[in-house]
């Protein structure tokens, strides 16, 4: 009876001494980077290798560093970056801004006033699965192949992420701000402008966040689907058709991949500036 009390204390304190020191520390942003860069290098290593060894056909397949080297011509080319980079770029920032000032205001009237979301559920539902790919043939009668179909299809593929994070963000909303405000007299209106907007503000950027890796994708396959007109994707489509453009294909994927790193990094970027708050919240 007395030596059992005696033997708990050491265990409690040996659990204690090895907890901190088995725990995992989590990786700082540095080493993400790190990881990821080493990721990317033993996988461009890898595509070497198997080019030079001879173990694909370069015809097919070329090498990364040739991919590398050609993407990297693409830079001094001036009717790539004037034409093909720009007209992309344009159809993807003019969708991703209207598809934005479309989504939160139906968004903050779904999530703020219930009849409305009920009464457009089913509705909402129905539209959210079409693929947007799959209106490349109605969109194109209608407004023909150019930057109206792209913006139009890019637009109804970019404003489901930012609807749902802006209704989900106003569900999330403290009750007890809320309360207070009304204790305190304030309206509807002025709650939602006080409490429920800034509260829902870090989801409402995370839906663009979201939507602009669905905007970026969605231009780029629409312009390789249509074959016709300017762009990166009309780029690669192009040179998919010369049995000697792999290179250029593979070139082209190069710079849609960036243009997807690019834009995201500025985007976190943006969200640690403007919701360090939010983030030290998630931490804790």
């Amino acid at each position: 009876m007395t030596g059992a009390p005696a033997s708990l204390p050491r265990r409690s304190r040996a659990a204690s001494t090895a907890g901190p020191s088995s725990a995992r520390k989590p990786l700082t942003r540095t080493g993400r980077y790190v990881r990821g860069a080493v990721g990317l290098l033993v996988i461009v290593a890898a595509d070497e290798a198997l080019g030079r060894a001879g173990i694909v056909n370069e015809d097919s397949f070329p090498p990364a560093s040739t991919v590398l080297k050609r993407a990297g011509a693409l830079f001094g080319d001036s009717e790539f970056i004037n034409v093909h980079l720009r007209s992309t770029l344009s159809a993807w920032g003019l969708g991703l801004l209207i598809a934005t000032l479309i989504a939160v205001p139906l968004g903050v009237l779904l999530g703020s006033v219930p009849i409305v979301n009920t009464a457009t559920r089913s509705l909402v539902e129905f539209l959210r699965p079409i693929p947007s790919v799959a209106l490349i043939p109605l969109v194109g009668l209608i407004l023909g192949l150019g930057l109206q179909m792209k913006v139009t299809l890019i637009v109804y593929a970019a404003v489901w992420p930012v609807l749902f994070n802006t209704v989900y963000g106003l569900r999330d909303v403290d009750p007890v701000a809320k309360e207070t405000m009304r204790t305190f007299g304030f309206g509807p209106l002025a709650v939602l402008w006080r409490v429920g907007l800034p509260a829902s503000a870090p989801f409402i950027y995370t839906g663009v966040r979201m939507a602009s890796s669905i905007a970026l994708i969605l231009t780029i396959g629409t312009e390789i689907l249509s074959g016709f007109g300017e762009g990166v994707g009309i780029f690669i489509a192009q040179a998919n058709n010369d049995p000697s453009g792999t290179g250029d294909v593979l070139a082209g994927t190069v710079w849609a991949g960036c243009l997807g790193l690019i834009a995201n990094a500025v985007l976190v970027r943006g969200e640690r500036r403007l919701f360090r708050w939010h983030l030290r919240e998630e931490r804790a």
